[in-house]
């Protein structure tokens, strides 16, 4: 059954996609925990300013698309899957009479996506998983048009589906299962050619950055990381779980960890330093003892009991993180 799962993964050929077995508008389960963080108390009283224009651009890592991040709020749908507790849609209702959020993440973006190439959004159209009756949905445009000469902030958070971080995945699953968890696979097959995507992670980025300032030349840009996936113990990665990271082998969960997942965060951060507005926020430090594996987890693995596809993707918990972050980086916008 398992090799059958990874098959189907495999053949579906991922690239951060919402994977949602909900239908829409189901509602959430509440998440334990998940509170508006005491130290931004009465922060509204303590700036008095007007609104600032902040626009959220980003990936399904910002979107939420899971059903374990919340709910899709869009009418009519666009395909994007944002969810309300996505880390910007929590920011707005901390933050809301500081910043005026304009959201045009989207599940499966790219940083060209962001920069200036339409995407296409696939909301859950992901047969045989699961069939969208909205399906096909219309191109949204690139999310750089958004920001202009009067945003204040811009947040974005890209780059995994650059780097193809879920096909990386899906191929360590597949050759993990194939391996019966013994060796590194995944590392043999995949390191030679790591190096060449996360330079291409780089240039992409900084080209990014670079169309971002020009569009919004005012604007402090915020290029938020990606959180722990993978825990340093990988004996914590139980293997053939699907809960957690399913058959990848330890050696290569602790490639991925090393090789591929702490390189992206550390290739984002460098572009994110040449720029003298923009500032990288982690979220890889205060997410190490929640990964996929720790008892409490800030991502979800492939799956979600009983019966959701999460395919790797924060969950309410993670979100609420990265908007403690995220909030303290925006109020120094402002301070």
């Amino acid at each position: 059954m398992i090799k059958n799962f990874v098959r189907g993964f495999g053949a579906l050929s991922l690239a951060f996609v919402p994977l949602l077995s909900a239908s829409p508008g189901q509602a959430a389960a509440p998440a334990a925990g998940v509170a508006a963080p005491a130290q931004f108390a009465g922060v509204r009283s303590a700036f008095a300013a007007e609104e600032q224009q902040w626009v959220a651009l980003g990936d399904s890592y910002t979107a939420g698309v899971i059903r374990a991040a919340g709910d899709t709020f869009e009418v009519p749908r666009d395909g994007c899957e944002r969810t309300d507790r996505s880390y910007p849609q929590v920011i707005d209702r901390d933050l809301g009479a500081l910043f005026e959020l304009t959201n045009i993440s989207c599940g499966a973006a790219t940083i060209e996506n962001v920069t200036d190439t339409p995407q296409n959004p696939i909301g859950r159209q992901l047969p045989p998983f699961s069939e969208d009756p909205d399906y096909p949905f219309p191109p949204v445009p690139p999310q750089s048009e958004a920001v202009d000469a009067d945003t204040d902030v811009i947040t974005v958070g890209v780059g995994g589906n650059t780097l193809g971080f879920a096909d990386i995945l899906t191929k360590c699953a597949q050759l993990g299962g194939e391996s019966d968890g013994a060796g590194t696979p995944c590392k043999d097959d995949l390191s030679p050619g790591i190096q060449a995507r996360l330079d291409k992670v780089s240039e992409e980025y900084d080209r990014m950055l670079t169309v971002l300032h020009e569009r919004a030349p005012k604007a402090k840009i915020l290029a938020v990381g990606y959180p722990t996936i993978v825990p340093n113990d990988t004996t914590k990665c139980t293997y053939n779980d699907m809960t957690k990271l399913g058959p990848i082998t330890q050696g290569d969960l602790a490639w991925l960890r090393t090789g591929v997942l702490e390189p992206l965060n550390k290739a984002i951060e460098k572009s994110t330093g040449t720029q003298e507005a923009a500032a990288f926020v982690d979220l890889y430090t205060s997410s190490q003892n929640h990964s996929v594996c720790d008892d409490t987890n800030w991502v979800e693995g492939f799956v979600t009991l009983p019966d959701q596809v999460s395919f790797v993707h924060p969950n309410a918990l993670g979100h609420r993180n990265t908007a403690d972050h995220v909030e303290e980086a925006l109020l120094n916008t402002i301070s």
